[in-house]
């Protein structure tokens, strides 16, 4: 990560956890100087995003706190788009696919978007970019009220969408994936969505980098009961694999074989 809004998106990620983080952990993650480091948390600092203390930083906000899409979208980049990639190739032609917000489902949106014969439903503004151009996909845009940065819609029109259609996947996007608390979210108005999405789906198939295993955030989403499939970037600490298993949630690490995965199911039945 060389560029600046790079690392400041690591920082912040890093910070949401509640934790101070240290300058030198950061310097060694990030591969730069400790003085590098100090100027990024300088620069956060005077956005109030950060509270620098002797030797690190902490965040200046709680579990209802969301980073800008901006600066989410930026980190792991690479990770996300991995994981997107693996997720649109579990989507068959023919299929109904609802798609959440927030930027590791947009990736997904984006690999999507040259596909054919799929009806995608979502109550992404961003999400439905990527298919503008392609009149082989037939899309369902949510109603709602829209929040601004996010692009996302909110409110009865968005939950009267998901009531009366019925898809076959669900790509979910959270903010914490954590063995007490389930399914969590930043955004109170958009958990509350994501409640209707998953009921009108068959298969909910959550979509999140490996930063949101153990987290929780501020609004309930759903218990892991209600998960058929995660896909990640690398392998969730021993207690939620195990977990996993028990609840016959199937664990998809993308770009690796791990043993972790090899114990779960698979949910591309469809395609055997």
């Amino acid at each position: 990560m060389s560029t600046p809004s790079d690392r400041r998106a690591h920082i912040l990620q890093q910070i949401s956890t509640g934790e101070i983080i240290a300058v030198s952990d950061l310097a060694n993650a990030l591969e730069v100087s400790e003085m590098t480091i100090r100027r990024d948390l300088g620069e956060l600092e005077k956005e109030g995003l950060l509270r620098r203390v002797h030797g690190g930083a902490v965040s200046t906000f709680g579990r209802s706190y969301e980073p800008p899409f901006t600066l989410r979208n930026a980190q792991a980049s690479s990770a996300k788009d991995g994981i997107a990639r693996l997720a649109a190739s579990l989507v068959s032609e023919g299929e109904s696919v609802a798609l959440d917000v927030g930027t590791t489902v947009v990736e997904v949106a984006r690999h999507l978007s040259k596909r054919r014969g799929l009806t995608i439903v979502t109550p992404s503004l961003k999400a439905v970019e990527h298919f503008m151009s392609n009149k082989d996909v037939r899309v369902i845009v949510a109603g709602g009220i829209m929040r601004s940065g996010e692009a996302s819609l909110v409110g009865e029109l968005a939950f009267a969408t998901f009531r009366t259609l019925f898809v076959d996947k669900l790509f979910l996007g959270v903010g914490g994936i954590n063995a007490e608390a389930g399914l969590t979210d930043y955004n109170w108005d958009d958990a509350m969505v994501k409640k209707e999405m998953i009921r009108s789906a068959r298969e909910i198939i959550v979509t999140a980098d490996s930063s949101k295993f153990g987290r929780t955030a501020f609004a309930k989403v759903a218990e892991l009961d209600a998960v058929s499939a995660i896909i990640t970037d690398s392998a969730p600490p021993d207690d939620l694999c195990e977990l996993f298993e028990q609840k016959n949630i199937a664990l998809h690490i993308a770009d690796q074989c791990d043993p972790c995965v090899e114990q779960q199911q698979t949910i591309m039945s469809d395609q055997e």
